[in-house]
């Protein structure tokens, strides 16, 4: 299993490529492609490339899904036997951000359609498992 470890947005993620990502809001419009430079790790075939603080050469490729809005949180804040009371609510910007690939230094580590063909190989050995425990 291939992942790394970027930063975006203020926070780090574990990211694994054919998957999507909620992030804080990118300033790319749907389909459209995003690279994402800063990387704190790399993990491929169990080798382990860390950054001081980031990976040389590292890169993680993406697609802008849509842009969409999280859950609403309420603040409420109040003084007692002051008759002060704020209630706010907010919501935040969100990106979905499907991983297309790794890649380090040039060379694609791993990508979509290497993740889905090897999920899809999964899925069939575990019924063939199944199927001869059946029997």
């Amino acid at each position: 299993m291939t992942y790394a470890i970027i930063e975006t947005g203020g926070k780090q993620l574990k990211v694994e490529p054919g998957r999507f990502y909620d992030i804080e809001l990118l300033s790319a419009q749907p389909d459209e492609q995003v690279s994402i430079e800063s990387v704190l790790l790399v993990q491929h075939n169990g080798e382990v490339t860390i950054g001081q603080p980031l990976v040389a050469g590292a890169k993680v490729e993406g697609t802008v899904m849509r842009h969409l809005r999280g859950r609403k949180v309420m603040v409420y804040k109040m003084k007692p036997k002051k008759k002060t009371r704020k209630k706010r609510g907010h919501r935040q910007e969100i990106t979905r951000l499907m991983i297309n690939s790794i890649s380090l230094n040039g060379s694609v580590l791993a990508s979509e359609a290497e993740a889905t063909v090897s999920s899809e190989v999964d899925s069939e050995a575990t019924t063939e498992v199944a199927q001869e425990s059946a029997e």
